[in-house]
């Protein structure tokens, strides 16, 4: 790669992108994918060679029996695959660093990190959420794993502190990788005007909060929009597959129970959810990615929080028009509330000075990555 001085003359710069997918059914791990591919291009040319893989890709060295065939052997298939890189950027899922959703997906993640210090390849944690462990071991795989790498960015500075906190600073603290991603034409959709996401995954019973109780509130929220004259669409940001983690079941469901009085969206890819939401006035959505596509492309949202991950990144970014369905008894007026308490007009302006912030940490992320070269001795 001829532009940064990377990669080699007879070959371009190789790049192993983990734990997010241009193709993938969770379109917040497309945005991870294609927000990394932006920071890439920006730091080191666009004729790098990217690969991606994620939990669910099929046919890569990462599956479970090419793990296990991979342990105690020096050169394995994960690390002889490793090995053929020049970097390995670890999206983190944006939010897998963590033992929240079970050991086994963090020991794949740890295991991936010590093959490639094995492999003799940098790996560089990208713009995520780190932690919590909680369970005992769980702090022990994620604290080795932290140790092992290359750099670190999160992108919330609790994240930073618990990341310091288990003997390993941070390299930067950015944002979420969504906001590389260029704003879409205006008029390249129909105009909404507020949007609901409803998430699958907190739609059925879960580890996150009580899936009823959820249910209960999307519909009282969906009853006040329309008791207020508000047009509500209804968007799925996990497309539909045999995994039960997906948002079509249940926005389909809430179509159906509402009829003609509001509009199902299941977009085809990416590209068009956004161009949905950057023609609404509001999105509201218990998918952090619905939310910061939002923001990402000038439309306010209130994100409705299940997880830790939401408020430090947030607030770093100076947004706090959010609702902590942990702590909040009733989600649904509390989201009222905040729609009644900002006119239209400081809606957009917070969102314009939270584009200006975000824009500057993509900005920043890009230096930061093209010095990692030079500190690596990447040639």
């Amino acid at each position: 790669m001829t532009t940064s001085g990377t990669g080699s003359a007879d070959r371009p710069f190789k790049i192993l992108v983990l734990w997010a997918d241009g193709e993938s059914t969770n379109l917040g791990l497309r945005a991870l994918a294609e927000g990394v591919r932006e920071i890439a291009f920006r730091a080191w040319g666009t004729d790098c060679e990217m690969v991606f893989h994620t939990h669910a890709s099929i046919g890569t060295p990462l599956q479970r029996r090419k793990v296990l065939a991979d342990l105690g052997r020096s050169r394995g298939p994960v690390k002889a695959e490793i090995g053929t890189y020049d970097i390995v950027l670890d999206t983190g899922g944006g939010d897998s660093f963590t033992d929240i959703y079970g050991l086994r997906r963090l020991v794949l993640m740890a295991y991936v990190h010590r093959a490639a210090e094995k492999s003799g390849v940098p790996l560089v944690l990208m713009p995520q959420t780190i932690g919590p462990f909680h369970s005992l071991l769980g702090n022990v795989i994620g604290t080795g794993a932290l140790r092992r790498v290359s750099a670190v960015f999160a992108r919330d500075p609790v994240s930073a502190d618990y990341s310091m906190r288990r003997g390993r600073p941070v390299d930067g603290i950015s944002t979420d990788m969504v906001f590389a991603l260029p704003v879409p034409e205006a008029g390249s959709s129909s105009a909404h005007d507020v949007i609901v996401n409803v998430s699958g995954l907190l739609w059925r019973p879960n580890s996150h909060v009580d899936s009823s109780k959820y249910r209960e509130s999307t519909f009282s929220l969906i009853d006040a929009l329309i008791q207020r004259g508000r047009g509500v669409s209804v968007l799925a940001h996990v497309l539909d597959s045999d995994m039960a983690d997906n948002d079509v079941p249940a926005a389909r469901s809430v179509a159906e129970y509402y009829g003609s009085r509001v509009e199902l969206l299941v977009p085809g890819d990416l590209s068009e959810a956004r161009s949905h939401m950057a023609t609404a006035k509001l999105v509201i959505g218990a998918r952090m990615h619905a939310c910061l596509n939002a923001l990402s492309v000038g439309t306010p949202a209130i994100p409705w929080a299940y997880s830790r991950k939401f408020e430090p990144l947030l607030s770093a970014l100076g947004w706090d028009s959010s609702i902590d369905l942990k702590t909040v008894s009733d989600a649904a007026t509390a989201t009222m509330a905040i729609i009644d308490s900002l006119d239209p007009e400081t809606f957009l302006e917070r969102t314009a000075s939270l584009r200006a912030r975000s824009d500057q940490k993509m900005d920043d992320l890009v230096a930061h990555m093209q010095s990692l070269l030079t500190r690596q001795n990447i040639s």
